[in-house]
């Protein structure tokens, strides 16, 4: 998506980076850049929008769940190898571990 209008940061560079901003997970003065994006270019500002409501929604109606203490370590330990620098196994992580029974089929 692009307004088609030049700005100083890309729409594009704001598009790919915008869960980044949103999670507050990025230096002060990219965050800088990016509001200044905002304030002129209503195309990304109106998807800024749409992914914060729709991460408040998510939050609202998920953020009670109560996350598996397995489930949670999987996706840790994953993270973990990908800040490494390491290749990350193709297994689902809802894939079920084989020692585990599973659902009896139908």
């Amino acid at each position: 998506m692009s307004c088609g209008e030049p700005h100083e940061t890309d729409c594009s560079e704001v598009l790919d980076h915008l869960y980044e901003f949103l999670d507050h997970e990025m230096p002060d003065s990219d965050c800088t850049k990016f509001e200044t994006h905002f304030e002129e270019c209503s195309p990304c500002l109106e998807k800024y929008g749409l992914e914060q409501a729709v991460k408040k929604l998510v939050k609202r109606c998920c953020g009670q769940d109560d996350v598996p203490s397995d489930l949670r370590s999987k996706v840790m330990g994953r993270i973990d190898l990908i800040r490494s620098g390491h290749a990350v196994p193709e297994q689902d992580l809802t894939a079920p571990e084989p020692d585990r029974p599973t659902a009896a089929k139908e």
